[in-house]
């Protein structure tokens, strides 16, 4: 069956080709929010492909039990509940530059007219007067720049601005400062950068540290006579605030593209504001930045449903699929560590903590490893790389790793605890040849096995006699011996057998293996 795309916002016609030439199944409805999702069409999608005008929200994620990814097309992802993607195993990807030469040019553009009143001009010709000396604009040459966001779109609106020859101050808290080393960029405060700058713009996502970040407190920190220009998200400015400075002329004015409700509201208070610029989020909009965007995201959606490619992932504990790609036989080792142990748990988890040992040290994505196998059989979630750490924090379980350089049996190794109520469930495995993985200790008995199909684990006391009598039982119920492993413990006279079978044994079976008297505990593992 053909994985099925939902569109909700307008996209190229070369993008959605993308996909039906690579056999999707396109449901194109680019008019959200009147799209009626009431058909059903959500429970079969796959994928769900969006621009800026689709809120995915709770009860999308809840309803659409088969989605596996969500692709922006574009850079903001606020409109999207990143939270419950990932709890219920949603990939979320964008693609962070298709727009941002496009933004970029959107804000010189904006600041450029708000400077010289060309929005004023315009409107005034209309009217049919002929006003000049009432709309004398400023210069931006020597004028100085605050860009707050030192990403791709500030750092090309700063290549834009130092051709007028504008002093440039950037502040970004998350910035390698090495960037600008040797450039004419001034990295500043953010206090400094309020009082000292002509020009405020701003581009960052839309976060708690930035809802609102823009105020009237930091308003009445900048100059009388700047002007601040916002083609990054609504939301980041008060707008009632820039209302009432923009009325006040605590600041000159604004250029503003984006905004906390959009379609801006007909009763908005900026639409009543002095010396402002508005237009309606058309910081994307060009055929470029369109064309672009569609196809990256087309293509991204695409090649992670159908090939298990990863570009520019928003949610994934690591960077893409190639950081994963050299540990893939740990990672697998992991997971069926997991899933052993999920076989063998009989108490609520209290924690996990995963040891590696020799060259292996990532120890984080192991644990995602652990926790996939782990709680995929133990929960109703759909749990995969992307939702089991979020899974494990939802129901109490603290989950730890860590490296060591101790000296064990094996070079190369992972260790997983499982931390329970009264006891713990230990496991350990490694990978030898041929990227061949084996267990090499379960609950502290040193043993050594590749773990696949059909297994018994039974632990008795270590007499004579428990593995003919269990060899009987499974000879009595016709039930083929694979083979047969036996690790003693010389501290306590127990004993673990592995005991690989060619055929799945009811529950009778294991009762009547566990009624052997030297038999305390019997495991059934299915890998």
């Amino acid at each position: 069956m053909a994985f099925k795309v939902l569109i909700t916002d307008p996209i190229s016609d070369t993008g959605i080709k993308i996909l039906e030439e690579r056999g999707l199944e396109v449901v194109y409805q680019p008019n959200y929010p009147e799209v009626d999702l009431s058909n059903g069409v959500l429970e079969s999608i796959d994928g769900w492909i969006i621009r800026s005008g689709t809120q995915i929200e709770d009860f999308h994620f809840e309803t659409a039990k088969n989605l596996k990814v969500v692709g922006r097309a574009g850079v903001g992802v606020d409109n999207i509940d990143i939270k419950n993607a990932t709890r219920t195993g949603c990939l979320v990807m964008n693609v962070p530059d298709g727009n941002s030469i496009s933004a970029a040019e959107h804000t010189v553009a904006m600041m450029s007219a708000l400077s010289r009143n060309i929005h004023k001009g315009h409107m005034t010709l209309l009217g049919g007067a002929w006003e000049r000396s009432g709309l004398i604009g400023n210069e931006l040459q020597n004028k100085t720049l605050g860009v707050i966001g030192l990403g791709r779109i500030g750092r090309e609106v700063i290549k834009r601005a130092q051709s007028y020859d504008m002093k440039i101050l950037g502040f970004d808290p998350y910035v390698n400062e090495s960037l600008f080393e040797g450039s004419e960029v001034e990295l500043a405060t953010i206090e400094d950068l309020y009082a000292k700058s002509d020009y405020i713009t701003l581009h960052v996502p839309l976060v708690d540290s930035t809802k609102y970040m823009i105020s009237m407190k930091t308003l009445k920190k900048m100059k009388s006579t700047a002007r601040i220009i916002n083609v990054a998200r609504g939301g980041i400015i008060n707008e009632n605030d820039l209302a009432e400075a923009l009325n006040s002329n605590i600041i000159a004015g604004a250029a503003i593209d984006v905004f906390e409700s959009e379609p801006l509201s007909k009763d908005s208070a900026l639409l009543s504001s002095k010396n402002i610029l508005l237009t309606p989020h058309l910081g994307a909009s060009t055929y470029e930045a369109k064309e672009g965007v569609s196809l990256k995201i087309c293509q991204q959606v695409s090649d992670y449903l159908l090939d298990d490619k990863l570009l520019n992932p928003i949610n994934l504990p690591f960077a893409s699929f190639e950081d994963i790609k050299t540990l893939t036989p740990f990672l697998n080792l992991s997971e069926v560590m997991g899933l052993i142990q999920s076989q063998i748990i009989e108490e609520p988890i209290k924690s996990i903590s995963i040891q590696c040992f020799g060259e292996v040290e990532e120890g984080k994505i192991l644990s995602i490893g652990v926790l996939k196998g782990l709680l995929g059989s133990i929960t109703d979630n759909r749990i995969n790389y992307i939702n089991a750490h979020s899974v494990a924090n939802e129901r109490g379980i603290a989950v730890s790793y860590s490296h060591s350089s101790e000296s064990i049996a094996y070079t190369n190794s992972v260790k997983s605890i499982v931390q329970l109520q009264n006891k713990e469930i230990t496991i350990e495995g490694s990978v030898f040849s041929d990227n061949i993985f084996r267990i090499t200790n379960i609950l502290g008995f040193d043993i050594d096995f590749i773990p696949s199909g059909h297994i018994l684990c039974i632990y008795n006391k270590d007499v004579p006699g428990v593995v003919g009598s269990v060899g009987g039982v499974l000879g009595r119920n016709k039930i083929n011996i694979a083979e047969f492993i036996l690790s003693r413990s010389s501290n306590n006279n127990t004993a673990c057998s592995i005991v690989k079978i060619d055929d799945f044994v009811d529950k009778n079976v294991i009762g009547h293996i566990e009624s052997i008297p030297e038999v305390t505990k019997v495991f059934l593992l299915k890998i």
